[in-house]
């Protein structure tokens, strides 16, 4: 099965076609290594997806025969991505663009640190 269809299968993206072109991009890996749409992947491989700035990660527990309702989607890939990550990601993704989603009000003192934390990081690595 190729990578494109089983990301297809487990609803991780809308279509087959948006998946394979997130694999050319390079925003699909197994493994660590980035992923043409025709790779086969195997059970127990990891895979990294990259959506909205995030990367998103899955163990690959079996293979689906078609598409599968979202309910269903856990017997075939465990997530292992984490809270902390999503908000490592975030944190960084807003330190660059400054922007906050709508909604969520101004920054904490203790994320206002963690933004000034990453751009002086930037900025010396610079």
């Amino acid at each position: 099965m190729r990578i494109d269809q089983f990301l297809w299968y487990v609803r991780i993206f809308k279509s087959r076609n948006i998946a394979s072109n997130y694999c050319k991009k390079g925003f699909v890996k197994i493994n660590s290594q980035t992923a043409k749409p025709s790779k086969d992947p195997y059970v127990g491989d990891i895979i990294s997806v990259r959506k909205n700035q995030i990367w998103y990660t899955f163990i690959i527990i079996d293979f689906p025969k078609n598409r599968v309702s979202a309910k269903w989607v856990s017997i075939y890939i465990q997530p292992t991505t984490s809270k902390d990550e999503f908000k490592i990601q975030n944190l960084q993704q807003l330190a660059k663009d400054g922007k906050r989603k709508k909604g969520t009000g101004r920054p904490t003192k203790k994320e206002r640190r963690k933004i000034d934390e990453i751009q002086s990081r930037d900025t010396k690595e610079e």
